[in-house]
Formats: structure tokens, C-alpha cells, sequence
């Protein structure tokens, strides 16, 4: 399909040019604002060839074209009038849709305090396993220091939410660390646990009451309070005095934050996880199977659009209200279904690359490591994750009439099958094997379309034989900062890979460094990408914050263009971090190597935190 045909059916799916009230592009992708997003066919827009993914996200439809996002640009300009009009600028700033910001921000706090929750909830099933089987006595100091392991993320929820929710309304950590104390405090703890069950006290402040709530294991108290602590924090920072910011505004925002947390926004947290967590019960004592089996099929579709991280919050506070969660389940048989998939098309492929890819990401898939499984295999000929949906809803469905429940998290794999109780352990062993068997035997009935694993392979056997170099190719920090895994990255496209493979770098220092010896393929005109390709043929993408394209430009500036030869350690790009942030946009630094397909090897550091010009890729 050409260039011009490609603009053509975009723009078709989009809903006509009559439905689009502004269009940009950035260095990936093409970026609608519609006036009706229903109008859009997301999914006819992803199957496009060329495509690589469409999606909505804040409001703004995004069509992910890749390298020559530029040339399908310039066609459609062509055939669509095209605002850059100051009405146009404002338009694509409108408000992100309310349910979407909600699911980025619970994403956004949860995400970093995963490893601590997986952690903790594989500690609980040792130790669940070790006293189940007699093997240590529950009264034991092993057994007191597993348990204690297990349940330290639950018992200081309130720090570990405190910590990742200054980090995304970017507002104080340590002010945040002080409302969660002020939640964990002994006078609060101590005289709650008192409270006979049932009854309520109180303490006075100023004719106020403080309502006694253990806090310990809550969930929406301290994002509430944090939330509302970045409003009020900026607002103080603002009318004092410059000289005396550091006394006064500390001590004015806890005067303010401290008592309205403990009489108003504490308690209404708390109620809120409560009446959600009974809510969940009592949907799932209504609903029954039928409501088990929808959250097993739909848990995959879940993840896929980062729906999942809605649902973890309410994981954690029937945790803390009732001891365990329906909810669980479903995640550790979506993914032994995925995973079940992938080794039916291990097992009936006759493509050796394909088989190789099948097998070695349907083990991931019962590990709990899902995502090479679902978007490397099932995903890709599509009858595979019919396949596992059903498995999924199924074995769901049959562990919920068992009265399968879990205890604890963990990753969701065979590894936290301790995690799961029900009425007697042989059925669990029945819905694990029918999560996997099913999905393969599925797999197997339906069949995959060899045709196309065919060409892909040869397509990629073609690409790989192209490189001239077998000798490493190293890439060096472009960026001072922490380093955080690609899947940390608040945007699906980076972080499910859609565009290649590689790493985020949260920078410190507003500087961008070139990564090695070669030349700049692509700078956008708002400079906050920028695309460039080594001496030895490695393509790499360098995405400076999400969404900064809205910026156009400002608080960037570039000292290089289109075309220049650089070495390593070469300035490319200056940005103010600061003022980027004030206006609510996210600096984390994607930085893809765009072909890493053609390598057999991408190693990248296990550094926390890194300086430019260190180490951080190795390709081979």
C-alpha cells in the first residue's frame, strides 16, 4: 500500500475530515482530535498495513505509523485542511477524558510498588506451603519472620502509596511520607484497635471530631490525601515569601493537611474501599459464575488497554477487609491460558522460528511473565487468544464454584498457586490444567495461518541477513537519571514494545546526549524527538516525555538537525525539566532501538541510576 493510499483509509476510519477538528504528528505516530471519537474505527485503523497500532488515549486518537509517520503526514496534508490556527492548538489541549486520567493515575501509583507486592505475596505462600505441610511449626521464629515478610507491604500500604502518588501529582515525597505517618501513627492505630467492633470514637479537635480508623491496610486514604496535598502545597508555595518558603511552607500545608486527612478525607477513603470491596462481594455472590467467567475471558482484553490496574487497588482493600480476593484468580488463569496458546502453537507449527518463539514465551507464560505469549504469538494469528479467552472464562468460572479465592499476591503464574484456596486442592489442580489444556487443545482444533508465519519469518530472515556487523554495538546513556524498565512507561505504545525494545530513563540533568557515533535520521520540529541511526546500522529512538509534542516546542531547544553527523557524547538536545513538568506532562525517556529485531542479543544495564555516556545497551 502506498503512502497516499494509506493516508486515504486513515482518514476514512477516523470518521471523514468533517470529524476532525485538529490533526499534528509527532515522530511515531499520527495524532487526531476528533469531534466524535465514536465515529473512529480503532480496530479497522490497527489491521491497516502500515499501522502498526491505533488507540485512544486522553482524549486524543492516536494512529502509530512508525519511520514514515512523516510521509503519510504530508499526504494527508494534502487531502485534509489542516488547523495550526491558535483555536487549533488550544483544541488538542481539552481535558483528558475523566475515566482515562483516573486509570493512568491508579497505573501510574501502582506500577512502581509491584515488587514489593509480588515479594510480599510470595513470602505468604512459603509460608502458607511450608506450615500446610507440617514442614515448620506456626508458632516458630521461621514461620513469625515469613509471615512478617508477607505482610509488611500490607500493613504500611499507606508509605508505599505515599511514595509512588508524590511521584505521579509530583508533589512532595517527603511531605507525602508525613500524611501516611500521620495515618500510621500509634495514638490513631492504638486507639482504633480499642474500638470494640461495631462501635466508633472519636477524638476532638477543635470541637471537630477525628472518627478512630485503622489505616494500616487502606488503599484510597493517602492517594486522596496526596492528591489534594499537590493543590495545596503549590498554592502556599505561591504566597510565601521566597526567604521563608523553607519554615512556613512545610508547617502551613501540615497545619492544613494533617487535621482535614484525619477528620474528612481518611475516613471517606476508608468507607469507600469498604463499600467497594463488599460491593465486589456481593457482585460476585449475585452474579455468580457467570460474573467469574466474564473477568477470566476479559482479563486479557484488561491488559491490553491497561485496564488491569483499575482492578488492583480493589485486589489489595478485600485483602485488607476480608482476608482474601475473588478478583486474583482470574489474573493467574488468564495467563497459564496465554500461555497454554502459545505451546498449542508451539506444538502444531511447522515453522521452526515460530515454534522457537511459542515455546520459549509459552514457559514465560507460566511464570507469570505474560507478554511475549500474547502479543509475540496469540495476538498474531489471532484464533490462539480466542482460544485462551475461553480458557480463561472457563477455568475461572469453575474455580469460583469451588469457592476459589486467593490469600495474597504474586506474580500470576505457577508460582502463585499457593496463593489460591478452595474447597479442597485437587480442584485447583483441575482449573490449572484445564487454563492450559484447553487453551492448547483449542489452539490445536482451530488451527494458525502458516501462510503469514511463513512470509513474517522470511521477512525478518532477510532483514537479519542485511547486518554486516556481527561484532557487539554498544549504546550509551543519552541522559543523567534513573533507569526504569520500558514497561514503567505510562503510554501502552512504549511500553508494550510496539515500537521496538529498549529502556526509560527518568532524566535529572535537562540534557540529551548522542548515544554513539553516526547520524540524526529524523528530528521533529517540536524537538522533543528524535531518531538516529549508528555507524554499525542500530536505528534508536529517543522520546523525550510522553505527550510533549503538545508543548510544540517550548522549553526545547536543539542543537542539531536532519541529516548532521554526530559522535558520542555530542549535546543534541537541551529542555527546562522543571517547567515541562508544571505543565503536567511526564519527562520519562523512552529510548528504542527500533530494529532490534536483527539482533540476536539486546542487553541492557541493571543499573537503578546512571550518568551520560555510561554503558546502557549492548546489541549483538
Amino acid at each position: 500500500m502506498t503512502n497516499k493510499e494509506l493516508a486515504s483509509q486513515i482518514l476514512e476510519y477516523v470518521g471523514g475530515e468533517e470529524n476532525i477538528t485538529f490533526l499534528t504528528h509527532c515522530v511515531t505516530r499520527l495524532r487526531f482530535n476528533l469531534k466524535d471519537d465514536s465515529k473512529a474505527d480503532i480496530k479497522v485503523l490497527s489491521s491497516l498495513e502500515g499501522v502498526i497500532t491505533a488507540q485512544n488515549k486522553s482524549g486524543q486518537l492516536q494512529v502509530v505509523i512508525g519511520a514514515k509517520v512523516n510521509k503519510v503526514f504530508e499526504e494527508l496534508e494534502k487531502i485534509v485542511k489542516i488547523s495550526n490556527s491558535n483555536e487549533g492548538a488550544q483544541e488538542k489541549k481539552k481535558k483528558k477524558n475523566p475515566i482515562n486520567a483516573f486509570l493512568e493515575t491508579i497505573a501510574g501509583i501502582f506500577t512502581p510498588i509491584l515488587p514489593a507486592l509480588i515479594g510480599c505475596g510470595m513470602l505468604k505462600t512459603v509460608a502458607v506451603l511450608l506450615k500446610q505441610y507440617g514442614l515448620i511449626d506456626s508458632m516458630s521464629g521461621v514461620a513469625q519472620v515469613l509471615d512478617m515478610g508477607g505482610d509488611i507491604i500490607f500493613y504500611f500500604m499507606p508509605f508505599f502509596l505515599a511514595v509512588s502518588a508524590a511521584k505521579k501529582f509530583n508533589t512532595s515525597l517527603n511531605m507525602a511520607l508525613c500524611l501516611a505517618g500521620a495515618y500510621m501513627y500509634p495514638t490513631i492505630l492504638d486507639a482504633a484497635k480499642a474500638v470494640p467492633a461495631g462501635q466508633t470514637a472519636t477524638i476532638d479537635f477543635l470541637g471537630l471530631p477525628i472518627l478512630l480508623v485503622k489505616y494500616s491496610n487502606t488503599v484510597f486514604p493517602i492517594i486522596m490525601s496526596v492528591y489534594v496535598l499537590s493543590i495545596i502545597y503549590k498554592r502556599i508555595d505561591k504566597v510565601i515569601p521566597e526567604m521563608v518558603r523553607t519554615i512556613f511552607t512545610p508547617m502551613i500545608v501540615l497545619l492544613i493537611m494533617i487535621p482535614l486527612q484525619l477528620i474528612a478525607l481518611g475516613p471517606i477513603g476508608s468507607y469507600l474501599g469498604v463499600g467497594i470491596a463488599n460491593g465486589i462481594e456481593w457482585l460476585f455472590t449475585t452474579g455468580g459464575i457467570f460474573a467469574a467467567f466474564l473477568l477470566g475471558a476479559l482479563r486479557p482484553v484488561l491488559v491490553m488497554f491497561g485496564l488491569h490496574y483499575s482492578i488492583m487497588p480493589i485486589q489489595v482493600q478485600q485483602l485488607a477487609e476480608l482476608g482474601n480476593t475473588v478478583l486474583y484468580p482470574s489474573a493467574v488463569f488468564s495467563n497459564l491460558a496465554q500461555a497454554g496458546a502459545a505451546l498449542g502453537v508451539f506444538l502444531i507449527s511447522k515453522n521452526k522460528k515460530a515454534k522457537s518463539v511459542a515455546g520459549s514465551s509459552g514457559l514465560s507464560g507460566l511464570l507469570g511473565i505474560t507478554e511475549p505469549a500474547m502479543y509475540g504469538v496469540n495476538l498474531k494469528y489471532k484464533k490462539p487468544f480466542y482460544a485462551a479467552i475461553i480458557a480463561a472464562g472457563v477455568s475461572s468460572a469453575l474455580f469460583f464454584m469451588f469457592k476459589g479465592t486467593a490469600i495474597a499476591l504474586g506474580m500470576p503464574g505457577i508460582f502463585a498457586l499457593g496463593n489460591l484456596q478452595s474447597n479442597n486442592g485437587l480442584s485447583l489442580l483441575i482449573c490449572v490444567a484445564i487454563s492450559i489444556l484447553l487453551a492448547a487443545g483449542l489452539t490445536m482444533i482451530m488451527g494458525i495461518d502458516e501462510d503469514v508465519e511463513d512470509v513474517e519469518d522470511a521477512k525478518k530472515v532477510s532483514a537479519r541477513d542485511s547486518v554486516t556487523s556481527a561484532k557487539e554495538n554498544c549504546i550509551l546513556s543519552p541522559l543523567k537519571g534513573e533507569v526504569k524498565a520500558l514497561s514503567e512507561v505510562n503510554d501502552t505504545v512504549f511500553a508494550q514494545g510496539v515500537m521496538g525494545k529498549g529502556i526509560a530513563i527518568e532524566p535529572t540533568e535537562g540534557k540529551l546526549y548522542a548515544p554513539f557515533n553516526g547520524k540524526v535520521d529524523a528530528i521533529f520540529n517540536t524537538k522533543h524527538a528524535i531518531g538516529l541511526t549508528s555507524d554499525n546500522g542500530v536505528e534508536v529512538l529517543i522520546h523525550i516525555g510522553i505527550d510533549t509534542v503538545n508543548l510544540e516546542g517550548k522549553y526545547f531547544t536543539s542543537h542539531v538537525k536532519q541529516g548532521d553527523t554526530i559522535k558520542a557524547n555530542d549535546l543534541l538536545v537541551e529542555f527546562d525539566i522543571e517547567a515541562i513538568k508544571k505543565e503536567d506532562y511526564e519527562v520519562t525517556t523512552p529510548v528504542i532501538v527500533t530494529n532490534h529485531d536483527l539482533y540476536k542479543e539486546l542487553n541492557i544495564t541493571d543499573k537503578k541510576t546512571i550518568e551520560k555516556n555510561e554503558l546502557l545497551i549492548e546489541l549483538k
